[in-house]
């Protein structure tokens, strides 16, 4: 549906819901957009802290203070506890709260419940970064389920990219419910990287860069890589590691799943940083120093060509088409002679580092919170 002037009808009563980092980067530029148009909109926060150290921290650079803190995470609780337990935590809170509107963001399992509650109390869903799609309910586990289950649920979908608007038409979702606005995940990046260069945040300090040497950071943590796939990326990662052109730091997730295998394979190469985890703003601003980046995360496939930077995406499907079709992100999965390939060429062959890194985002301009506050303006989701 195209996007025009907000006629507003009242202030419109609106429950954020999130639980983890890349919900909270992706929403909190959103409630920050709304809280500065507090005659349009009453803005209340509600977090699951499904991640609490990861999720506190994009709080604080943001400076979101959250209405309820429901704080239902228990260590090794399968999916089915967490869904129960956040499920029955919303409860109390949609009842004191009466909102007209819950927003949930992308894919998780605080997603997939805060829709599901406002549904059960026939409260309209606005699902921001709607219609992605693998096609594999299997790839990303639990994620695709997560975000096709939230689509049936969802009154408002605010999808990021025409691609992400024609999966929601071939759901059956109908064009009046589609809004195209580009992905709040640009918003917070170009946020904070303006931040950075103003000297008005502190950047990367964990390890000392070393001039003359490319660096690659890399990510991964997803649950399908779990086993032979990290262990085949880690192996791929020892031989990059051998070239002497090049630096490598790794942000190991605190998952032992993750981590022992990271330290039993990787953690005496001289040239492999294995670091803790990194907070969002140290985390952009290593993003921006980096030559390129080799994930399996959702937000670095947006955020890292926001900034010029080349991907090597370490899944076999990706719900993000977008980049691979614009030539930002290359898929290679975790086959170790394709990610030695992929990044040998980027960092032997200059004209192809070129062309991956001046290529245009396709995933927005930085003005996803605003049109998306626009669309909630005018209240039609009331009918």
């Amino acid at each position: 549906m195209p996007l025009t002037e907000p006629t507003p009808s009242r202030r419109q009563r609106v429950l954020f819901v999130f639980g983890t980092r890349p919900e909270a980067i992706k929403l909190c530029p959103i409630v920050l957009h709304m809280q500065a148009r507090p005659d349009e909109f009453d803005v209340k926060v509600c977090v699951t802290a499904q991640h609490r150290e990861m999720l506190d921290q994009v709080l604080a650079v943001f400076q979101v203070q959250p209405d309820h803190d429901l704080n239902v995470m228990r260590p090794n609780q399968t999916l089915s506890q967490s869904t129960a337990r956040i499920i029955a935590a919303l409860e109390p809170v949609l009842l004191a709260e009466k909102p007209d509107l819950v927003i949930v963001q992308g894919d998780t399992t605080t997603t997939f419940c805060g829709a599901l509650a406002a549904f059960y109390h026939r409260i309209a869903v606005g699902h921001v970064e709607a219609g992605l799609r693998t096609g594999d309910l299997w790839q990303p586990f639990p994620e695709e389920l997560n975000r096709v289950l939230t689509t049936r649920l969802a009154k408002l979908h605010f999808a990021p990219t025409a691609a992400s608007a024609r999966n929601l038409r071939g759901d059956g979702v109908d064009d009046s419910a589609i809004f195209i606005t580009g992905n709040s995940g640009i918003d917070a990046v170009l946020h904070v990287r303006d931040k950075l260069q103003a000297g008005g945040l502190a950047g990367f300090q964990g390890v000392a860069l070393e001039p003359g040497r490319k660096l690659i950071v890399v990510t991964a943590h997803r649950r399908e890589n779990f086993g032979d796939g990290l262990t085949r990326l880690y192996r791929a990662i020892g031989q990059l590691a051998m070239r002497p052109d090049v630096q490598i730091i790794y942000p190991v997730h605190p998952n032992p799943n993750v981590r022992q295998p990271a330290e039993a394979l990787l953690g005496g190469l001289p040239n492999v940083h294995l670091i803790a985890p990194l907070d969002y703003v140290p985390f952009v601003d290593l993003m921006q120093r980096a030559y390129l980046l080799l994930t399996d995360s959702g937000g670095v496939q947006e955020e890292a060509p926001s900034l010029g930077k080349p991907v090597l995406v370490l899944r076999e499907k990706t719900e993000r088409p977008e980049a691979v079709e614009a030539g930002t992100v290359r898929l290679v999965g975790t086959d170790g002679e394709k990610i030695l390939a992929e990044a040998g060429a980027l960092l032997d062959d200059a004209a192809q580092y070129q062309r991956m890194s001046m290529t245009h985002n396709p995933y927005g301009d930085g003005q996803a919170s605003r049109r998306i506050a626009d669309v909630i303006a005018h209240g039609t989701f009331l009918d």
